[in-house]
């Protein structure tokens, strides 16, 4: 009789054990699960380049005009051109004043938003098309768009890098993403950070191969883009597209309406 008492506990006993391990066994497996499900999901590599780049727009966004030297190389028509100019901008309204330094030196561009029914105005300095005097031009038109592939609405680091930042949200959709951050670049003497966002093969919602963007280190400002399309044939280097370089920039300068105004006598419109 004791013996058999003594294994009816054993046998109680041994019970007891296995559903205490079953309890805690299940307790850990859904600490488990619990602990997987908190997990964050992975940061696209494009989020701390957007994040970059937004902080650079607000910059902008506090600066009321600047006056620079804005370098543009750009593959229009099946060429590679390059292009000089002083740029006076102002954000509110929206005001441009360019005249070139090379080529075609002293032809002077004037855009402002609502004014001169939405067109922009342009003369040569010398050549025949000189003796025309002040043209009026639709921002779109063909002999515009011959020069540039951005209309001048879309002119400056502001509207630049918003056409950035628009793309890369773009892009954070998708994989296929390599981007790299260099903390130590130069451009025209400045300290810089640069990011570079590049694509391994052609894909509808990628419209460059590979952009570069370069951040002056104290000012934060968008100093230079770089934009290349995918090459021709696989093992060639991707295809310079855009360019698009700011230097010499004073900020906040105070201009006045009368800065873009073609009755300006420091102008010659």
């Amino acid at each position: 009789m004791d013996c058999v008492m003594m294994s009816e506990r054993t046998r109680c006993a041994i019970v007891r054990s296995i559903l205490v391990l079953a309890v805690t066994t299940c307790f850990v497996f859904s600490a488990q699960l619990s602990a997987l499900g908190q997990e964050k999901p992975k940061e696209h590599p494009l989020t701390p380049a957007i994040k970059m780049a937004k902080e650079s727009h607000a910059v902008l966004a506090r600066i009321a005009d600047y006056e620079c030297e804005f370098t543009r190389r750009e593959f229009v028509n099946n060429r590679l051109t390059t292009q000089r100019t002083t740029l006076r901008l102002r954000h509110k309204p929206f005001s441009v004043y360019m005249k070139f330094i090379d080529p075609a030196p002293g032809r002077e561009v004037l855009y402002v938003a609502g004014r001169n029914q939405g067109m922009l105005l342009a003369h040569e300095a010398s050549g025949l098309s000189s003796l025309v005097g002040t043209i009026s031009l639709s921002v779109n038109s063909p002999k515009v768009m011959a020069e540039t592939r951005h209309p001048i609405t879309q002119a400056g680091m502001k509207q630049l890098i918003q056409l950035v930042i628009s793309q890369w949200e773009r892009e954070s959709k998708f994989g296929e993403t390599d981007v790299k951050f260099y903390p130590n670049a130069k451009i025209s003497g400045s300290d810089c950070e640069v990011i570079e966002v590049s694509h391994p093969r052609p894909r509808k919602q990628f419209p460059y191969q590979l952009t570069r963007v370069f951040f002056d280190k104290k000012t934060r400002l968008p100093v230079r883009v770089e934009n290349y399309g995918f090459p021709a044939a696989p093992g060639r280097p991707p295809l310079p597209l855009e360019e698009y370089t700011y230097s010499n920039i004073k900020v906040n300068n105070g201009f006045k309406d009368s800065d873009f105004d073609q009755q300006n006598p420091k102008y010659s419109f």
